[in-house]
């Protein structure tokens, strides 16, 4: 069972925290955390691409067949391309490739390899209709081992602020989704030092309390 930790109002929507088994939380689009192979072969891009079915994968495979006929990578760091949602809640998925701090080349410029990515991400979505509703898990995290503690805080900030700025994304709500004891710890941290400092307005005491759903 899904458990909502965070809620934020912003300016186009809310923003919420989740913790929880993405691949079963409903959305318009759906975010898979992708390798540079668009192979799913590890950690959650794998269970989520898994659970999508065979189809995904074949469709994975054709995009990388079209691209590397360019010679270019299936999908490079900080870059995100789209499929169907196929045996995933969601219309469709966004793939999208983070940085994997296990290599020391893209450790090293994390922070813009990650706000690249974001950006990557939010140009994707607003290729698709519909997009309502945003579920994805924190990029860089999982087996590309970003660091928590400054995953959690860079995560919040370009969200909210995206969520936030004054060009509408057509995007109502954002859940952010995550099984990681770690980060869910560290995000409710990071959230509790600098919500006074964040874009929006807390909403978690009134959802609690049962006002909204």
């Amino acid at each position: 069972m899904a458990e909502v930790v965070i809620v934020r109002e912003c300016k186009h929507g809310q923003v919420r925290v989740v913790f929880g088994n993405i691949t079963t939380i409903k959305g318009d689009i759906m975010v898979i955390p992708a390798n540079n192979r668009l192979a799913g072969r590890e950690g959650l891009d794998e269970r989520m691409q898994l659970a999508a079915g065979p189809e995904l994968r074949e469709f994975c495979t054709n995009i990388a067949k079209e691209r590397r006929k360019e010679n270019l990578q299936p999908c490079g760091v900080g870059e995100a391309v789209s499929s169907p949602g196929f045996n995933l809640p969601a219309e469709n998925l966004v793939h999208v490739v983070g940085p994997d701090c296990r290599r020391p080349t893209q450790d090293n410029f994390r922070r813009e390899l990650l706000k690249n990515s974001y950006e990557a991400l939010f140009e994707e979505v607003s290729k698709l209709e519909p997009r309502e509703t945003l579920v994805l898990p924190p990029l860089g995290m999982d087996v590309f081992a970003y660091p928590h503690r400054e995953g959690a805080r860079k995560t919040m900030e370009i969200i909210l602020k995206w969520m936030d700025a004054e060009e509408d994304p057509g995007v109502r709500m954002v859940l952010i989704v995550t099984h990681e004891d770690n980060f869910l710890n560290n995000m409710k941290t990071v959230y509790r030092e600098g919500e006074d400092q964040m874009p929006g307005i807390e909403r978690t005491r009134d959802f609690r309390k049962g006002k909204f759903e």
